[in-house]
């Protein structure tokens, strides 16, 4: 098993850090700089920042945040929400992202996948999925900030992305966001036998055993919130505990 990594999650809407449960009832979490910033010094891998609201706001990522947060880490940083064009990853790689995560853009024009990995390269592509359950073991691709059911399958969406030049993918479990009852392990299994990329997995983690239970289920990177934003869990006590479950982290 390759070295997991930990990813603290930055949920922004209006410059804030922001969480929920299942994408609604936000609560604030403190600025995005500065949350980034003390990630940075606790041992994060990596850090997502998605500005949530700005694809359904019809506007582009908040540039200047992305910015003044990229100063401020030394470790991966990927940008994804608002995005619309090759222009608009050209703006975010150069404001000091290092990847970028496509969700509604994709789903809607697919090529850009194939068009961003021949240009800026494959590991500089994460592919967004918000999945919800619909029935038995299927599940649907939501996009517009989990407010649109495009009624693509997540299994198929997930083949297909990683086909155009998708170098991850970042999945997250609707149904689990915010709740703490774990992750989807029965989603996470599915789509991480179907997809040869490296698989985050989002949505649901509440205690230690449930970064365990992701990791040995085909997780390459396990991706969290509320637990760290509000100082439930810390990044070195996770590392430690995983490590005495025998699973290497960096």
């Amino acid at each position: 098993m390759l070295s997991i990594r930990i990813i603290p999650c930055l949920d922004v809407a209006g410059g804030r850090v922001v969480k929920g449960v299942n994408f609604i009832n936000l609560r604030d979490a403190g600025d995005p700089v500065e949350v980034a910033k003390r990630y940075n010094q606790e041992g994060a891998d990596e850090i997502v920042f998605l500005d949530i609201t700005a694809t359904h706001e019809a506007r582009n990522t908040t540039v200047d945040i992305v910015r003044k947060t990229a100063e401020q880490v030394f470790i991966p940083l990927t940008v994804g929400g608002g995005i619309k064009t090759l222009g608009d990853i050209r703006n975010l790689l150069n404001a000091g992202a290092d990847k970028v995560s496509l969700n509604s853009i994709a789903v809607k024009e697919p090529q850009i996948i194939k068009e961003a990995s021949d240009i800026f390269g494959r590991q500089c592509v994460v592919v967004a999925i918000d999945a919800k359950k619909t029935c038995g073991n299927k599940w649907s691709v939501f996009v517009h900030g989990g407010r649109i059911d495009t009624g693509i399958d997540v299994v198929e969406w997930a083949k297909k992305a990683v086909s155009l030049g998708a170098g991850e993918i970042l999945l997250t479990s609707m149904d689990r966001d915010g709740t703490k009852d774990g992750y989807d392990i029965e989603l996470l299994k599915i789509v991480s036998s179907s997809a040869a990329v490296p698989i985050i997995a989002s949505g649901g983690a509440g205690e230690y055993k449930h970064f365990a239970e992701a990791c040995i289920n085909g997780a390459s990177a396990v991706l969290a919130a509320s637990l760290f934003h509000y100082n439930l869990m810390s990044i070195a006590d996770l590392k430690a505990y995983l490590k005495k479950q025998n699973i290497k982290t960096r």
